[in-house]
């Protein structure tokens, strides 16, 4: 669970056998069932089952809700769908071309659950969903076959034309391949780390400063580097979705227009 406040975090410090504080940063990333303590299985329903559903009522609630009065004159609620809407629209609209509107729902869609999902994980005693790889990498994959799926539905064996740089020279032109191809395969790799490596590690952070808030002398240090920390996580959580969803369309820009 990700305590993210000084006070939930001192808590849970305690006294190790010579006298110093023990706590565990990644203890808040252990995923629990959310009924008993048993052992996780396949179909456990656990904390991250909870918080991921969470971050889908969210996107509900905002995007259906949110815009189901659709006033001339919008409330709080609706300008912030329509904010969110007219962002990702022309982020899809300038990476991918016109072509790429038509794939708009999945990425938008994408970018809210990834937002979401990061901002609740900031919450007291929350658990942030994101930061698992087991997560992060579904996402990545899934956009890694559906583009790599769309490129060969589209253009057949023309797509693989994206791995032959036709304006290097001749000699060169195979060495490139090779290199542009294992570019291409580590793609959900690069993907789903950058997400989940970032937000873990802040919220690591967080828990090592909570971890000295106890400490009366170094106390007043650990909550400004704590509220210092906390500021930053919110900045990255907006910054993590935008970058993957960017990248994502930077990949459907591939599908959709194979050429170098």
């Amino acid at each position: 669970m990700a305590e993210n406040t000084a006070g939930a975090h001192g808590a849970e410090a305690a006294q190790g056998e010579g006298g110093g504080l023990v706590f565990h940063p990644m203890d808040q990333f252990i995923v629990k069932p959310l009924f008993g303590d048993g052992a996780v299985h396949m179909f456990t329903v656990t904390n991250v089952t909870l918080w991921m559903a969470l971050a889908v009522l969210c996107v509900i609630g905002l995007m259906v809700l949110g815009t189901s009065g659709r006033g001339i004159v919008p409330g709080r609620l609706q300008s912030v769908a329509e904010l969110a809407y007219g962002f990702v629209y022309k982020m899809v609209e300038d990476v991918s071309g016109k072509d790429g509107v038509k794939y708009f729902p999945y990425i938008m869609t994408l970018f809210l659950f990834i937002v979401f999902a990061n901002f609740l994980g900031l919450l007291p005693m929350a658990f942030t969903t994101t930061s698992h790889f087991a997560v992060t990498v579904v996402l990545a994959l899934a956009v890694f076959l559906g583009v790599t799926i769309l490129g060969f539905v589209k253009h057949g064996t023309r797509f693989l034309e994206l791995f032959w740089v036709s304006s290097a020279p001749m000699v060169l032109r195979p060495v490139l391949a090779i290199i542009e191809v294992i570019s291409y395969l580590i793609r959900p790799v690069s993907h789903s780390v950058r997400l989940a490596g970032n937000l873990m590690a802040g919220h690591a952070v967080i828990k090592v400063f909570a971890g000295f808030a106890a400490i009366a002398a170094v106390s007043p240090v650990s909550v400004l580097a704590i509220t210092a920390m906390y500021g930053l996580e919110v900045l990255v959580a907006f910054i993590q979705a935008y970058i993957f969803t960017i990248l994502t369309c930077v990949y459907l820009k591939d599908a959709l227009h194979p050429h170098h």
